[in-house]
């Protein structure tokens, strides 16, 4: 019988989001292709050091402890490697102890295809150009930023922060604020449409699968009153009184609850985000993200009127296929 994605949250991870390949990207740059192939085959069983995004997924697989044989995550490598040089990146997997079994090797070939068969909720890459394609298309994909993040590992929660507009929701808001009058625009907008919820963003069904593991620990917990759930999630937005009335209806009409909102309206979100400590922060604005990523894992979410004209939000079931574009071969970096 086939492995069914469709139930589960299935993430989508180029090699440069899970490790750091700075060293050998920069072989790649320096001494091209032949050398970078060289290089990696020479270190094929040196494991790679943990990357921007490693924190966030080993504490997501942990939670299959909830379901071993019926796991609610899955991970897909998608790498821009060939099997070859792939293989280091494997090796490394299995030297971090990741339960990552399912990868797809391209040749430098564009991974944005292959992110609705695969039914992935989320695509993490540091290679912008890849990043920049999916949205465009309308599949759900963020750039992780450098950050010299490092995770002890010495609590159990997993904290996902998520900005609200262009991310979660889609810009329709934004556009008003940027295109239409600013700040009295805006407000005047929010409260006329108070009752009617956003249309979803990039995010949404990222946010709904995560929700749905949420619902799968609070079962748990009413079957044993030891467990502690451990997924948290939080909404951090530049949104104020009285614009965030909309966004709880919106998150109600979801059929889901967040554990934290923070409407800061307009104070920096780095202040509050280093005390919440998420193990990764999604945005839209780069303005926003700079200073997050010197201290946790921030993603990129390259979407809307703040980055390009707006990509259509892909509905997968409706999404016809398309023709790969040709591309040379290069790293995931």
């Amino acid at each position: 019988m086939a492995y069914d994605l469709e139930k589960r949250l299935v993430i989508g991870l180029a090699s440069s989001a899970l490790f750091d390949l700075s060293q050998s990207h920069q072989v790649f740059l320096e001494q091209g292709e032949a050398a970078y192939r060289d290089y990696q085959l020479a270190r094929e069983h040196e494991p790679l050091k943990p990357g921007v995004a490693f924190s966030f997924i080993r504490r997501l697989l942990a939670l299959n402890d909830l379901s071993p044989d019926d796991p609610l995550v899955e991970v897909v490598l998608l790498s821009r490697n060939d099997p070859n040089t792939g293989l280091r990146v494997m090796n490394s997997i299995r030297h971090h102890d990741l339960d990552i079994t399912r990868a797809v090797f391209l040749q430098g070939g564009d991974p944005s295809p292959y992110i609705q068969p695969l039914s992935i909720s989320l695509f993490l890459s540091a290679n912008q150009e890849d990043v920049h394609r999916a949205v465009q298309q309308g599949y759900p994909a963020g750039q992780v930023l450098n950050s010299s993040y490092e995770d002890a590992y010495d609590d159990q929660p997993i904290r996902v922060a998520f900005d609200f507009d262009g991310v979660i929701a889609d810009d329709e808001s934004e556009r008003v604020y940027q295109q239409e009058g600013g700040l009295p625009a805006f407000f005047e907008h929010e409260v006329r449409l108070v009752q009617k919820p956003h249309n979803p963003g990039l995010l949404q069904t990222f946010l709904l699968k995560l929700a749905h593991i949420q619902e799968v620990e609070q079962l748990r917990q009413e079957q044993d009153a030891s467990y502690v759930p451990r997924l948290r999630i939080a909404i951090v937005t530049a949104r104020n009184a009285p614009a965030h009335e909309r966004v709880i209806n919106t998150i109600r009409s979801w059929g889901i609850e967040v554990n934290e909102a923070f409407f800061l309206g307009g104070i920096e979100k780095r202040r509050v985000l280093e005390v919440l400590q998420p193990h990764i922060f999604f945005d839209d604005q780069t303005t926003h993200l700079i200073p997050t990523a010197q201290t946790l894992p921030s993603v990129h979410i390259p979407f809307g009127v703040v980055n390009h004209p707006p990509a259509k939000v892909v509905v997968p079931e409706k999404k016809k296929g398309r023709k790969q574009a040709k591309t040379k071969p290069r790293t995931d970096a």
